[in-house]
């Protein structure tokens, strides 16, 4: 296992360096400079050469990628261009409550999702699957601001149950229950989108085992349909399911965008829509390639979740 590993971390080098590439080409054929965004625009000409000078901006485009690729070998990722702190400051500040959310979200997606979904392998073809199938197409239709801005109206504004946003309430101190009930509404109204996307490929990966021939055979010898159900059929269905869940996490990381901004939760996602709007072009690298490495990383652990899921796995 171990060599695999390190094969796989040396192929993701040229592969995250080929990222960081693409994503400076695609920041820089944007429109506009990032210098009109933080001067007043009857600012001298002068002073504006001045502060593209001062940022680094009027050297060629790959002088500008050199000198930012020998500041991030030496653990340097820059300065933001609105702000001027430290990036990485502002990525350790903002991934905490990102990872809270999106873990929170999948937590509560795999309670839900691969129960119901076995549930609905087992009863397939009955009106109890045609509901949890039809539940599980609602939940994938379903766009996640408008479900976002939906419960905020129903729980917040009409309830008065939740807060509407944020991690806590100002000046509070910023507790374990205070956090918790921020952070209902954003997980639930992620979790949603997952439990409606995995029921179906629980249900579908649980149809694929149950009617082998190895499972007739325990039910012949007398096992009893729950020890069949959760502890054969399952762990033989677990490879995909392993795989779709794996994938999950990184498209939350990203998908979580649309919900820190709704839920004015202070997480990754809200700090790219800033630098976006902005155009803080050294925060926008290192947030692309934090992206990357999350992604590559997420694929080499369930690469280990699956030799331990199922032994007969190998890795040469």
């Amino acid at each position: 296992m171990v060599p695999y590993i390190v094969r796989r971390l040396l192929i993701a080098l040229p592969v995250l360096l080929g990222i960081t590439i693409i994503n400076f080409i695609i920041i820089n054929l944007a429109p506009g400079n990032p210098v009109d965004m933080y001067i007043d625009p009857n600012t001298s000409p002068e002073l504006k050469e001045a502060k593209k000078e001062m940022l680094g901006l009027n050297s060629p485009a790959i002088v500008q990628y050199g000198k930012w690729m020998l500041n991030l070998l030496q653990g340097n990722l820059g300065y933001s261009f609105s702000s001027f702190a430290p990036v990485s400051d502002l990525i350790t500040e903002r991934i905490g409550p990102t990872l809270l959310l999106a873990f929170t979200a999948l937590l509560i997606g795999l309670i839900i999702a691969i129960p119901a979904g076995i549930y609905s392998a087992v009863k397939h073809n009955t009106k109890v699957d045609y509901i949890l199938t039809g539940l599980s197409f609602v939940g994938t239709s379903m766009p996640q601001f408008f479900l976002g801005l939906g419960v905020i109206y129903l729980f917040s504004l009409k309830l008065g149950l939740l807060p509407s946003g944020g991690m806590g309430v100002l000046g509070g101190d910023g507790g374990f229950l205070d956090t918790l009930l921020h952070l209902v509404l954003p997980a639930g109204v992620l979790a949603v989108g997952i439990v409606g996307k995995k029921i179906r490929y629980v249900r579908a990966s649980m149809l694929d085992v149950l009617n082998q021939d190895y499972l007739r055979t325990a039910r012949a010898k007398g096992v009893g349909e729950f020890m069949v159900t959760h502890r054969h059929a399952l762990r033989n269905a677990l490879l995909p399911i392993i795989t779709v869940f794996g994938m999950e996490i990184p498209l939350l990381l990203g998908g979580s965008i649309v919900i820190e901004q709704i839920f004015q939760w202070p997480g990754i996602g809200q700090l790219t829509m800033q630098s976006i709007l902005s155009r803080d072009y050294p925060t926008l690298m290192a947030l692309n390639l934090v992206a990357a490495v999350i992604v590559l990383v997420t694929n080499l652990l369930t690469d280990v979740v699956y030799s331990v899921a199922d032994p007969r796995v190998k890795y040469n």
